[in-house]
């Protein structure tokens, strides 16, 4: 569920982010200080070309695939192949818009925002057969049904989709679940409460369809290779054994926009080491590669690297209690002297050295938009700026408040070279501009990690999170008061109720709610400094100049290469 990826980027983020070029970077110019290449929309902004090689394109990813099943899939691997070889109602364009994919034409919204009707296109399965509403029905029963174990079905389903949460929690048979086939074209879903983001949402993995008669023959077999799964999207997946570290996209000549798809063949390789990955993309074997580690200034400057904007973001946690006892992190001043103590851009600029930005926020930019297409980050504003002086300031009140002159704070990291970096440099920092603060570094492996915090044995940790839907709620969710991921005891009554809110009678009232989400994310870093924002992450790819059209998502899967095509090669 979005724990998990929200772990998955503890790991990742002090791995890949720390030391990754692959965040960000500086231009391919010779100027060493100018702004690096963004890829953000780069699908849409490179010069229109046409085809005219071998439409075959060599990728590397990160780790191997651990499923392909969508009521089972949960991490950025499995989604950003499932994305590729299956479709849901809705897809995002290159201008990262969910459009519809399986539905005909857009969705009828009841006037209460209550209930959706999708009528389906003509779509067929890898094996010819026709892509039906029961298919929808059967699948989103399945991912939310208690004995499937699906990690986002009760996540993603809970609380939007009717009688879900009873469903997910055993108390409901899930042939009650709000989604019905009036016949084989026609889907209708019903929420439990409007939801704002719902038809972004019908673009992500967990919402595919399945065909009830090919899992049900299958089995335990059901999506453990490729020949155990049908395919609906732009590629089918060939040469995966379940368990291998490479496999082969091949273009799906019966989906229903095969027309629209250039390229033939992606082969995949599973690359872990960015010093090895980079030295195929050098020798010609690779057409794309992330760098990280060292590399990264190394390569900020290479003429084909590009740098791809993301939307996750990296904040420190503060754990308020422990083993049943207020931290001197309960103390809203301390929290605050240590929110704004710390040098952001510095980090951004010599330590990650790959296009992150400093963060003021928690709700990244360039991600949620109200109905006017102004960026949620231009009505929310900065919050917890860098000021040595005032943390100066609100670390003396707090020292004072709790009877102290010092205090001895532990901050928990991974065991990375990235990690430990990014660790000794806020060590430095807080140490430095607080005096009586001495800060001990804790570095444990992922799985140790994982443990402290679901027990909240810790003091400070860094933490990150990536969306999974196009909405600000997506990041504000998760500090509610006794949230799953919320982890360090944080509670503040005005800003559950703003969220909830937001839920309720504000679903229908874009402005208010874009105002109490601003309010809320002020009262959670400004007014509490619940949690200090660290930065916004970047990555750094080499890009062959003839690999084009790829479309970046900011939220869901990672990538799309239905527009995809090489070029000038």
């Amino acid at each position: 569920m979005k724990r998990n990826k929200m772990l998955l980027l503890l790991t990742l983020s002090l791995v890949l982010s720390v030391v990754l070029a692959a965040c960000g970077g500086k231009d391919k110019s010779e100027d060493k200080n100018a702004a690096p290449n963004k890829e953000n929309d780069k699908a849409t902004q490179e010069e229109v070309s046409e085809p005219d090689a071998e439409q075959v394109l060599n990728l590397i990813e990160a780790a191997a695939i651990p499923s392909v099943d969508s009521a089972i899939v949960e991490d950025a691997v499995g989604f950003n192949v499932l994305n590729n070889v299956n479709e849901g109602l809705y897809r995002l364009n290159l201008e990262n818009v969910a459009e519809p994919a399986i539905a005909a034409e857009e969705a009828v919204v009841s006037e209460d925002g209550l209930t959706y009707t999708f009528k389906l296109r003509d779509a067929k399965w890898s094996d010819g057969s026709e892509v039906t509403a029961h298919d929808f029905v059967f699948a989103w029963q399945r991912a939310i049904d208690p004995d499937t174990g699906s990690p986002y079905g009760p996540f993603m389903m809970s609380g939007v989709v009717k009688n879900a949460t009873a469903i997910s929690e055993g108390d409901m048979d899930k042939s009650e679940l709000g989604i019905v086939a009036e016949d084989d074209k026609t889907l209708v879903v019903t929420l439990e409460r409007p939801v704002p983001y719902f038809l972004s949402l019908m673009s992500f993995g967990t919402f595919y369809p399945q065909k009830e008669e090919f899992v049900t023959a299958k089995g335990d077999a059901y999506a453990t290779n490729s020949d155990n799964l049908l395919y609906n999207g732009p590629f089918v997946l060939t040469e995966w054994d379940g368990t291998g570290d490479s496999w082969v996209y091949k273009k799906n000549e019966n989906y229903w926009d095969a027309e629209n798809v250039k390229l033939e063949t992606i082969n995949v390789d599973v690359v872990k080491d960015s010093a090895t990955a980079i030295k195929l993309y050098n020798d010609g074997k690779k057409d794309r590669a992330g760098v990280s580690g060292d590399l990264a200034l190394q390569y900020s400057s290479h003429a084909e690297a590009i740098v791809q904007p993301e939307t996750s973001v990296f904040y420190m946690k503060f754990n308020q209690e422990k083993d049943g006892k207020e931290t001197p992190l309960a103390n809203v001043n301390i929290r605050k002297a240590i929110a704004k103590s710390f040098e952001k851009q510095d980090l951004a600029d010599v330590i990650l050295a790959n296009g992150s930005i400093p963060a003021d926020f928690i709700v990244p930019k360039d991600f949620a938009f109200d109905e006017n297409g102004k960026d949620f980050r231009d009505i929310g504003g900065d919050h917890l700026v860098y000021d040595a002086e005032e943390a100066k300031d609100f670390w003396q009140k707090g020292l004072d408040e709790l009877g102290v002159t010092e205090l001895e704070l532990e901050i928990l990291g991974g065991d990375t070279e990235l990690s430990k970096k990014m660790d000794e440099y806020f060590k430095s920092q807080l140490e430095s501009n607080l005096e009586g603060l001495k800060i001990k570094l804790k570095e444990v492996p992922f799985s140790v990690r994982l443990e402290l915090d679901t027990n909240q044995q810790y003091d400070i940790q860094i933490s990150g999170w990536g969306p999974d839907f196009q909405d600000p709620i997506s990041f504000l969710d998760m500090f509610v008061t006794d949230g799953t991921n919320n982890l360090m005891s944080y509670s503040n009554p005005e800003y559950d109720a703003l969220i909830e809110a937001s839920k309720a009678e504000l679903a229908l009232d874009p402005v208010a709610r874009y105002e109490a989400f601003a309010k809320a994310e002020k009262i959670l870093l400004e007014d509490d400094a619940a949690i200090a924002p660290i930065y916004q992450r970047g990555l750094l790819q080499l890009q062959k100049p003839y690999f084009k059209g790829l479309a970046v998502h900011p939220f869901g899967a990672d990538y799309s290469y239905k527009w995809a095509y090489i070029s000038g090669k």
